[in-house]
């Protein structure tokens, strides 16, 4: 009876009841040590199983992450009245739902980037070697060109007619305009996924781990409503290749530049923004 009444003393007092908030949390904070940056080379990866497993976890989830999407984006686009498929909405729906789910199921093994734009922002924030983001961009690529491959199998002059779900520049907008949406576009999602994978917050707050996909597809979902009409939304390099090389059109190459360069231009501005305003892990290394 003794045991029983001291672990329930034990258990009332092991959690304060309120949570500190603004001084007395960030007090907490100071027992944090920011994990050591990766290394630009590890050639210790290339003999490590668990290396390839996460590149072949990048290489599924960006097939299934294409195939899903253009799937969904040919149902919208085949159909005579928008009224009678999901329309704009449900297509980005299916991107940010995709993203959410994908996330959620390959975060314990590679990470879940699904996106070029991810792996770079997060390789300039140093939390992952170079080695190993150039795997995790090509086995990307490969994936999103796979997963595009299969959906014009299933109806290839349909899918030709359409348009493949390549990403263009549309009609009464400038490459300026596209540019600008896939910076602004993709600086919005690297910054959530940098927000909600932070592992300083992870440390004070044991919810962030298993809410963090949640707020990543609702990222790329709120872009993709916000973009679709000035580029179909790329935010992601491998999705918009693995759809340019199926597709295969010359207009389709024309705007193509500006789906890996503004991608990584936001990615590079989200790693900035996050590790020097929000983090200021520069200043906190020289005290």
């Amino acid at each position: 009876m003794e045991a029983k009444e001291q672990d329930v003393s034990l258990g009332a007092n092991k959690f304060s009841e309120r949570q500190p908030i603004g001084t007395a949390a960030q007090s907490q904070d100071r027992d944090y040590k920011e994990p050591p940056p990766a290394p630009l080379f590890e050639p210790r990866e290339l003999k490590s199983w668990s290396f390839y497993r996460a590149g072949i976890a990048e290489f599924v989830a960006t097939f299934l992450f294409l195939y899903i999407t253009i799937l969904t984006v040919m149902g919208v686009s085949t159909s005579n009245s928008k009224c009678s498929t999901v329309g704009i909405q449900g297509i980005a729906w299916a991107f940010g739902g995709m993203i959410f789910a994908l996330v959620y199921c390959t975060a314990g093994i590679s990470g879940g980037h699904i996106n070029p734009a991810v792996t770079f922002g997060l390789f300039l924030a140093r939390k992952l070697s170079l080695t190993r983001a150039l795997f995790y961009i090509v086995m990307q690529c490969l994936g999103a060109i796979c997963g595009a491959g299969v959906v014009k199998g299933f109806k290839k002059g349909l899918y030709m007619a359409k348009g493949g779900g390549a990403n263009v520049v549309n009609l009464g907008y400038t490459k300026g305009d596209g540019l600008g949406a896939e910076i602004i576009g993709t600086f919005v999602l690297v910054y959530t996924v940098f927000s909600a994978t932070d592992a300083k917050r992870n440390a004070r707050d044991s919810h962030v781990p298993i809410l963090a996909p949640l707020p990543i597809g609702f990222a790329v979902f709120l872009v993709h409503l916000a973009t679709i009409p000035i580029t179909g939304t790329g935010i992601n390099p491998a999705r918009s290749l693995g759809a340019a090389i199926i597709y295969n059109r010359d207009h389709a190459w024309d705007d193509h530049w500006i789906f890996w360069v503004g991608p990584f231009i936001g990615a590079a501005l989200a790693a900035i923004y996050h590790q020097i305003v929000i983090r200021a892990i520069p200043f906190k290394s020289r005290t």
